[in-house]
């Protein structure tokens, strides 16, 4: 298996797994912290993280544990904040929703809706008034477009050609409500038209696609400072928060739903592989021994660790 393939599946693997391990444990009740997970999502994540540098930064949202993973975050550090505890990556202070490991270039996550992508555009005037040859990433789902603070920080993009890719990943719900009851075309590059923002849709769970792609746009604003919108199409495969299904609720249609388990990403990618010859189930099997190893390290550390200290409930509160 070519190194870039490798690298590309176990960044794949590690994401589905970890969720997969996440999504149990929240079940088995020895989780108490919301989980948003990205299932069905994680190409997304590692076909644009791949292409960046350790000091290219990434902010995100709510659904942050792929893009937290895929830019390189620790994820004994992830585990401990999922359980509460002092070894996480905010101490056991922020939970799932507010992920970050700034010493590989994930900055911050944040859970109410668009509220990531000025501070993210923030970041890329920074950069351009250092001088840095970086790029930033913000990710965030289609219902973020509906506030009113991504024209503002689109606009503000645009106008001062800022190192930015704006990357939607459109999973078709604001929780339960459909993209169609929502917008007038689910095409929403066509807003970054009206902001004079150079953009591409295409498929979400495409991975080498999306890696291949994404490439071309972050080389192009790396040699020519400019703000990109990448339309990503996927779906996620479980409940919008917590590890369940939720379609008795009758919100998304079965055919609908199996259609997009039929496009997922992981099995996308390994039939990608097979088409080029490179799938060596002895590899694979490698590949996922050593990714088991480090997650039932990780979740053994987690639960093991110690709870923040009480007397310190107001340390970080501003006053």
């Amino acid at each position: 298996m070519k190194s870039l393939y490798k690298n590309l599946f176990s960044s794949l693997l590690k994401l589905r797994m970890t969720e997969n391990e996440i999504a149990k444990k929240y079940s088995e009740q020895e989780m108490r912290c919301p989980v948003h997970l990205s299932i069905g999502q994680e190409a997304a994540a590692v076909g644009v993280c791949s292409n960046l540098e350790l000091q290219d930064q990434v902010y995100s949202t709510h659904r942050c544990h792929s893009h937290y993973l895929a830019k390189g975050g620790d994820l004994r550090s992830m585990i401990s904040e999922l359980y509460g505890k002092r070894s996480g990556c905010c101490g056991g202070r922020g939970g799932s929703m507010h992920l970050m490991d700034p010493s590989v270039g994930m900055m911050l996550s944040l859970p109410i809706v668009a509220s990531i992508i000025p501070i993210a555009v923030g970041a890329a005037l920074s950069l351009k008034l250092k001088k840095k040859k970086n790029v930033i990433s913000v990710f965030f789902g289609d219902a973020a477009v509906e506030e009113g603070v991504f024209h503002e920080s689109a606009n503000f993009a645009s106008l001062n050609k800022l190192p930015i890719v704006f990357v939607c990943e459109n999973n078709k719900y604001s929780c339960f409500t459909k993209i169609n009851e929502r917008q007038p075309s689910e095409d929403i590059t066509r807003l970054a038209k009206c902001h004079n923002i150079s953009n591409l849709r295409m498929n979400g769970n495409n991975l080498i696609n999306v890696y291949e792609k994404s490439k071309m746009i972050i080389q192009q604003i790396k040699k020519k400072p400019e703000p990109f919108f990448l339309q990503l199409d996927t779906y996620r495969h479980v409940e919008h928060c917590g590890p369940n299904s939720d379609d008795n609720l009758n919100y998304r249609g079965k055919s609908e739903l199996n259609n997009w388990l039929k496009d997922d990403p992981l099995e996308n990618f390994i039939k990608f592989l097979k088409g080029e010859n490179e799938y060596d189930q002895k590899i694979v099997n490698e590949i996922n021994d050593k990714i088991m190893i480090e997650i039932n390290s990780a979740f053994k550390f987690a639960k093991n660790d110690k709870f923040p200290n009480p007397a310190s409930i107001k340390k970080f509160v501003y006053a």
